[in-house]
């Protein structure tokens, strides 16, 4: 064998010290907690200023409106035939509240479906307006004459918006504005001899129709509320108006939510491995921190008391070409244009707007919120929020806020001082140990949140993110 050669089986350099996997069995490992990769900031619960429900309710009260028909349409569709849901015709404002079902099912039946392609005019300045325009898939915009002649933007309408329809109700009324297809629309189109003809068949249609006539006499301000008379300017002694402030006979009740989980730990568990860390106190903070998660998710999505579903429909505006720009951001905050307090949306949301700035050569400002760094528009801060959806077609919305109870804003709602409170307005309650040893608690928080005013909440819809 040569010298060269190490002999078989024999390492090529000898140990001469404790290996390190030897060496472990010695040693006590550091431990990080349990690391949760759901867990988020939640700005809005941080943000919204909580208010204590006593009672487990919230009562909103208002001045008396006589606003009506402020909603938007359902349609159904089958292959490519749409139809308007019969009870969604009652978010027009000449049918808001009647409920002859087989009346409403012959007028939707006697709308036309028609189609327009980008550029298209639907209705044009001047003429005369005989028609009632449903939207049932795309974008118009609504533009008009201004003082000098020039055109005006008036705004941008889409899915379940609707035009013309004071047509239904006054006679020989014209266009007041020009509506273009943005891009390609389908529309309903009801004449308005077809829902004469059928009001002259139907004695409950007449009546409705005489008794919304009747209402809109009402003296009201530029917000549908009832007036309040008062004089000013005047001179001498005139005698002076008499007046009181009219409340809503039925104002909207906000009832606390729950969100709910049994925790369960088996007491061999609970008893032995609690070393450094408590098992039980691991898993309760876990627990809280995904209840937490829940309940900003049900703030924002919720369709009782959620704020995307709550935002009045004459707060809800349409991008102008898809994606966030700086003139959307604008518009959005003329929706919430007193003391704004921040904007939410989804961090996806919140890059393209970034993008659309970029390419105008636009440096949004940073606001500092607790010591962290966020992007602002005209000085409102714009926090992200991974609750607020993103459709398939890549689609969302961003949300304008005016907050707090002395601002007419919007609030969170919980009640505190409740038994076995763990975190205000939450609460861990030992529920026993069942026959297999395994130990429970009940882990719940009761929440929800108020719009106080229409005017506290705005939302951009249907900002497109895939540009």
């Amino acid at each position: 064998m040569s010298v060269t050669e190490s002999a078989p089986g024999l390492d090529a350099q000898a140990q001469s010290s404790l290996a390190t996997a030897a060496a472990r069995n010695l040693a006590t490992t550091t431990k990080s907690v349990p690391q949760m990769q759901s867990i988020t900031s939640r700005w809005l619960v941080k943000l919204l200023p909580w208010i204590q429900a006593t009672g487990g309710v919230y009562r909103v009260n208002r001045r008396l409106t006589y606003a009506i028909g402020d909603g938007r349409v359902t349609f159904t569709s089958t292959g490519g035939d749409i139809r308007v849901v019969p009870q969604e015709l009652r978010e027009l404002p000449a049918l808001r509240g009647f409920d002859d079902e087989e009346v409403l099912a012959e007028l939707a039946g006697r709308f036309q479906q028609q189609h327009f392609e980008p550029g298209d005019v639907i209705v044009e300045f001047g003429h005369q307006a005989d028609q009632v325009f449903l939207l049932a898939h795309g974008k118009v915009s609504k533009t008009g004459v201004g003082e000098f002649g020039a055109q005006t933007v008036l705004g941008v309408l889409a899915n379940g918006d609707y035009f013309g329809e004071q047509s239904l109700v006054e006679d020989q009324s014209i266009w007041e504005f020009t509506v273009k297809a943005v891009t390609p629309c389908t529309v309903l189109v009801l004449p308005q001899s077809a829902f004469a003809e059928l009001a002259d068949r139907s004695p409950e249609l007449q009546a409705h129709i005489a008794d919304l006539q009747g209402r809109a006499g009402h003296d009201q301000n530029a917000h549908g509320e009832a007036a309040i008379n008062m004089a000013a300017g005047h001179t001498g002694e005139p005698e002076l108006p008499g007046t009181f402030v009219d409340y809503e006979l039925s104002p909207r009740e906000y009832e606390l939510q729950v969100a709910q989980t049994i925790l369960k730990v088996h007491s061999r568990v609970a008893d032995l491995y609690n070393n450094p860390m408590n098992q039980t106190e691991q898993q309760l903070r876990l627990t809280i921190e995904a209840l937490r998660e829940r309940q900003e998710h049900e703030l924002v999505n919720n369709r009782d008391f959620g704020l995307l579903h709550n935002a009045d429909l004459k707060q809800r505006i349409h991008t102008r070409t898809g994606p966030p720009t700086p003139d959307d951001m604008d518009d959005l905050l003329a929706t919430v244009w007193k003391e704004p307090t921040f904007f939410l949306a989804h961090p996806r949301v919140i890059a393209a707007f970034g993008r659309e700035c970029t390419k105008r050569g636009i440096y949004p400002t940073s606001a500092d919120a607790a010591g962290q760094m966020v992007p602002a528009w005209r000085g409102v801060p714009i926090y992200p929020c991974g609750k607020i959806p993103i459709t398939e077609t890549q689609t969302s919305s961003i949300m304008l806020v005016r907050a707090g109870e002395a601002n007419q804003g919007v609030i969170g709602l919980h009640q505190t001082g409740i038994p076995d409170e763990y975190q205000p307005g939450l609460s861990v309650r030992f529920m026993g140990i069942n026959e297999q040893a395994i130990i429970s608690y009940l882990v719940s928080t009761y929440f929800s949140a108020a719009v106080l005013v229409p005017d506290a909440l705005g939302i951009l819809e249907h900002v497109e993110i895939g540009h």
